[in-house]
């Protein structure tokens, strides 16, 4: 270091990490404050439905464990579907997902967690809605909440 320079206030950057499997159905987004658990729809429903099949009872049963873990009391569950149909059948879709989904939440978890539920349809698209692929990655359910403050 060339005499007389200083070293800069320290700062601690938001450190992401993404794992999502082979085939884009489940990710999961950690930063330093939240956790995020995107589900595509087919993980969890039928085509075109809000009826949540027999594969995704275990899968939210897992994310209410990691809510447990991190001693969540506030959680967010947001609906979203592709650009096909209308964009008003979309947003009740989406809310209806959002809904099924928070419903088996409360099931696995204790009371005393707040949750903030909303279907926003084909707002905020994850993936190019042009392809079939891109679609599929944008019918998701995502829960969110609070890190632990206590985890290191």
């Amino acid at each position: 270091m060339v005499a007389g320079a200083q070293l800069a206030d320290a700062k601690v950057l938001d450190i992401k990490s993404v794992v999502e499997d082979l085939g884009g159905e489940e990710r999961r987004e950690d930063t330093n404050a939240d956790v995020t658990f995107s589900l595509q729809a087919e993980v969890l429903f039928g085509k075109d439905s809000a009826k949540l099949d027999s594969r995704a009872n275990a899968r939210i049963a897992e994310i209410a464990e990691e809510i447990k873990n991190q001693d969540a009391q506030r959680v967010q569950v947001f609906g979203f579907t592709d650009n096909l149909g209308s964009s008003a059948h979309g947003d009740v879709l989406s809310k209806k997902r959002a809904n099924a989904v928070h419903k088996q939440l409360v099931k696995d978890l204790d009371s005393g967690v707040t949750f903030d539920i909303r279907g926003y349809g084909e707002q905020f698209p994850i993936a190019d809605n042009s392809t079939e692929e891109g679609r599929k990655k944008n019918r998701r359910v995502e829960v969110s909440f609070p890190r632990s403050a206590n985890e290191g």
